[in-house]
């Protein structure tokens, strides 16, 4: 065989479980192991409807399906399934709090919704610091830490924390602000509540800053929850890309103060996405 036919059937087979036909959804060999929460992000199959979404993630072993709106939380929870993390306000990625226009509409939207996440056990509500337009890090950040306060401290009352996503500037989300983790890091500490947490995105840190594990372990106490991406490209998590996600996700599952999920939010690129959904929960699986 070719060397590129061994490594895609080598993607195929990783941890000895992807040995099923095209069409089919290979089941796990091994336990899930519990050191690893698993969740995936519904956008990235945007396609597939819901009810199809959570048997497929039950056949797989996935325990949370997120990123997902309150049309669809009840139906997610009734099923027995968690939502990881919760759609917030739908003024979306670019208008976040380092704008103070938008802190009425922010704290308006999240005011109606941390409540409804709380009476369905959901306990992480997604936001995002919105582009610079023009403004300096420190100003952007002071900003935020104004807008968050009294969200954050309405979802302290519900037992329910706010967590911003660290995206990257350079390809997917140009001119975001909370594009670093010690900018997120920063706004953790001016903000001083456990309720604010940093979601660290591996796809997109490893864009801007590289060395995944060892900022994940300086910083693990401002975050609560990863997602997972191939880079370049962000699809499959397998040997197509540049990370190693089997040592990324021992050095998550050795963090002492961390419970919360790992999502996969990859694109899948293969005819049946599902397939590339277990591959990558057995890939971090570990």
């Amino acid at each position: 065989m070719k060397r590129r036919q061994v490594l895609s059937t080598m993607a195929l087979v990783t941890g000895g479980s992807m040995i099923q036909c095209e069409g089919q959804v290979p089941k796990l060999k091994k336990p899930i192991s519990q050191r690893i929460n698993h969740s995936v992000c519904k956008w990235c199959y945007s396609r597939v409807p819901m009810e199809e979404m959570i048997d497929k993630c039950k056949d797989i072993g996935i325990s949370s399906i997120e990123i997902i709106g309150p049309d669809n939380w009840d139906m997610v929870v009734k099923a027995g399934l968690q939502v990881g993390m919760a759609n917030g306000s739908p003024l979306g990625i670019s208008k976040g709090f380092c704008d103070t226009n938008n802190h009425a509409q922010l704290l308006s939207d999240l005011t109606d919704l941390i409540p409804k996440a709380a009476d369905l056990g959901i306990e992480q509500i997604i936001c995002f610091s919105g582009n610079r337009n023009g403004m300096d890090d420190m100003t952007g950040l002071e900003n935020c830490a104004i807008g968050l306060d009294p969200v954050v401290k309405l979802a302290k009352k519900h037992n329910i924390k706010i967590v911003m996503e660290l995206l990257n500037s350079k390809v997917d989300h140009k001119d975001y602000m909370c594009d670093h983790t010690t900018w997120g890091a920063a706004l953790c500490e001016k903000l001083g509540m456990e309720e604010f947490k940093l979601l660290y995105d591996i796809y997109h840190m490893q864009i801007m800053e590289g060395d995944v594990i060892r900022t994940i372990r300086e910083n693990s106490k401002y975050i609560s929850h990863y997602h997972t991406g191939g880079v370049p490209g962000r699809n499959e998590i397998n040997e197509s890309q540049e990370l190693y996600y089997p040592a990324i996700m021992n050095a998550i599952a050795d963090l002492e103060d961390f419970d919360g999920f790992v999502a996969q939010e990859f694109i899948p690129t293969r005819k049946d996405p599902f397939i590339s959904l277990a591959e990558g929960i057995t890939i971090c699986d570990v």
